[in-house]
């Protein structure tokens, strides 16, 4: 079983978030995968962006606020 490093965007709303998470490769069917604590790390910078708490979504990812461009 291997570990790499990857980076995950989620977007909610008007903003994205950018967490680095590490991808589990091995030898079943299920491979690549995330650890259960970077799958729970993920669903919480969710909630946090649903519900607009960028300070705490800021604690664990990048966060990025997405702007329309006027052409």
């Amino acid at each position: 079983m291997t570990k790499r490093s990857h980076t995950k965007l989620i977007h909610e709303g008007h903003y994205v978030a950018e967490v680095d998470v590490e991808l589990v490769e091995g030898d079943n069917a299920w491979s690549p995968y995330l650890s259960v604590d970077d799958a729970k790390k993920l669903d919480e910078i969710r909630q946090a962006l649903r519900r607009e708490d960028l300070k705490h979504a800021s604690k664990l990812a990048r966060v990025f606020e997405l702007r329309p461009v006027q052409v």
